[in-house]
């Protein structure tokens, strides 16, 4: 047995021996980390365990599975949590009342502000001990932002299953499958759900082929390669729906224009200012100072 069996025996044997778990992933994850860690989620609902996903900051994905991101760790316990989309200053204020037998939950929006849509509200029960926690895609546990900042006590004495490929991973797991050669993290949990022996149903497989696109930008990066186009025609044998996304255009920084700086004039070079002569006295230069006095004619000449 090689080292990826024995890691992939051990990855099977936390699961099995667990009742509960959470998948987390880091926040501004890529496609391909959303899209495994959500096949992930629905192959162990399948096993039956109680699992749940989680993030510091909620991803925005149209795949199966990706409404059920919580920004908390813990699931199956006796506290419903219900939760909706919000907007910072939404939301007037909170209020409750029971009527009979019913308790009533009354959320007053701030006004000008949309009214809470029913059809967003999600339920889910929360407080629940986790038996073990799985970590995708992620180089170091504080890369998880918030989630692991926040609750390191609950991080404290559980089973970590570490599953990546970046080059700078720390091996923070109790078990660590790391594979910085491979061309997706999505092909890793397609290891991962054979290895459970879980059956791979069309979602799973939508989802695991849209993480493989995503990664290998459709399937033209280096690191694509005969293992990759192997994974992918399991998949489309598995049912998959063949899902390609764009990697998103990078956000160019906001130049801001320098503040205009007044122009000054360009005249000519100054040039010193000179008295200016009146014209009595320019004459007076320009002739005798005796031009003004009368002629006197003496002896057929003038003096």
């Amino acid at each position: 047995m090689n080292n990826n069996q024995q890691t992939l025996s051990r990855i099977l044997e936390i699961v099995n021996k667990g009742k509960s778990g959470v998948i987390i992933i880091p926040p501004n994850s890529t496609v391909d980390a959303v899209a495994a860690s959500t096949s992930l989620y629905l192959g162990l609902t399948k096993m039956g365990k109680n699992v749940s996903l989680a993030c510091s900051q909620k991803p925005t994905t149209d795949l199966t599975a990706g409404d059920k991101f919580q920004n908390i760790i813990g699931s199956g316990g006796d506290s419903l949590m219900i939760s909706f989309p919000y907007t910072d200053g939404s939301i007037d204020k909170v209020d409750y009342n029971i009527q009979g037998e019913s308790f009533n939950l009354v959320v007053t929006p701030r006004p000008g502000f949309q009214k809470l849509n029913p059809s967003q509200v999600n339920y889910s029960y929360t407080g629940g001990v986790v038996d073990f926690i799985i970590v995708v895609d992620a180089p170091t546990l504080n890369s998880l932002g918030e989630i692991y900042t926040g609750n390191q006590n609950q991080f404290t004495g559980r089973d970590i299953i570490n599953i990546d490929r970046h080059l700078t991973n720390a091996y923070f797991g109790t078990v660590n499958l790391v594979n910085k050669t491979i061309s997706s993290i999505s092909e890793l949990i397609l290891s991962v759900l054979q290895s459970l022996k879980i059956e791979i149903d069309r979602d799973v497989a939508t989802n695991l082929y849209a993480g493989v696109a995503s990664a290998t930008n459709n399937f033209t990066s280096y690191s694509t390669n005969a293992d990759t186009f192997e994974n992918i025609a399991t998949l489309l044998r598995m049912g998959a729906v063949k899902k390609t996304f764009k990697k998103p255009a990078p956000v160019m920084p906001r130049v801001i224009p320098p503040t205009p700086r007044p122009i000054k004039p360009n005249f000519a070079p100054s040039v010193e200012s000179q008295p200016v002569t009146p014209i009595e006295d320019v004459e007076k230069e320009k002739n005798p100072q005796d031009w003004l006095k009368p002629k006197i004619f003496k002896g057929g000449g003038l003096i």
